[in-house]
């Protein structure tokens, strides 16, 4: 397989994982080859290989001679993700604390000055961007390429929940203070508090979703300027041809 053709069906596979994370395809809903070739501009065959990427990871039911189906992900799925990053999140803080590079740090204190400015002005899809830039950071801290891509793959799976929780004002504030925790501890060396922050901080996070009606939770989504369907389709097929 040539590089452009691996780097195509890789192209495939994320956007339409990312539909599936972001909501965009209901649990059960079909998945054809045709339409979604046609709506990336690609043929069938970097969708075929994506749908059996995304069936190893337990997002889609491939069924012999009817179709692909969407399974998503689960409350129960989204309880045993957080449970899981918890622990290697703790770990991660912990090896930051000797590895994490001076302009990592430096990257880290902003991001928390951004996220409090924002905070104060209610703006919640940035606080969300901030948020995943701070723990990818953390995840980069880290030094260890095999961790950063486990935290990353967990982190991208829950990416809709974590939408719905930083949208209430009082956990986006904690979730700030939080990271400054984190970031103080790192910043002293102490692997212990830093590891103990990061994995309370995680497991937080399962607490204040479980104050969540779970309907609510699937269903609602964070407040974006609408966009005309044919406009987000043709930005969508140009990414992927990129």
């Amino acid at each position: 397989m040539g590089e452009e053709q691996h780097s195509l069906q890789s192209r495939v596979f994320h956007t339409i994982r990312d539909d599936i994370l972001n909501g965009r395809y209901g649990h059960e809903e079909e998945l054809r080859e045709i339409t979604l070739g046609k709506e990336l501009g690609v043929s069938r065959t970097p969708v075929r290989e994506a749908l059996r990427q995304l069936e190893l990871e337990g997002l889609v039911t491939i069924i012999p001679n009817k179709g692909a189906y969407v399974n998503g992900i689960t409350p129960e799925d989204v309880k045993d993700i957080y449970q899981i990053r918890a622990r290697l999140e703790g770990l991660c803080a912990r090896m930051a604390c000797e590895r994490i590079t001076k302009e990592q740090l430096e990257e880290m204190e902003e991001v928390i000055l951004l996220s409090q400015f924002h905070e104060k002005k209610q703006n919640f899809e940035q606080l969300v961007l901030l948020d995943s830039r701070f723990h990818e950071i953390l995840f980069e801290a880290g030094q260890s390429k095999m961790l950063e891509h486990l935290l990353k793959n967990l982190h991208q799976y829950v990416q809709k929940v974590r939408k719905n929780s930083l949208s209430s004002g009082s956990r986006a504030g904690r979730s700030t203070r939080e990271h400054e925790s984190i970031m103080l501890a790192i910043r002293d060396g102490d692997g212990d508090m830093a590891d103990e922050l990061a994995t309370r901080h995680i497991l937080n996070t399962i607490q204040n979703l479980q104050k969540i009606e779970q309907s609510d939770l699937l269903e609602s989504q964070v407040t974006i300027q609408p966009v005309p369907e044919h406009s987000a389709a043709q930005v969508r097929k140009n990414m992927i041809q990129e």
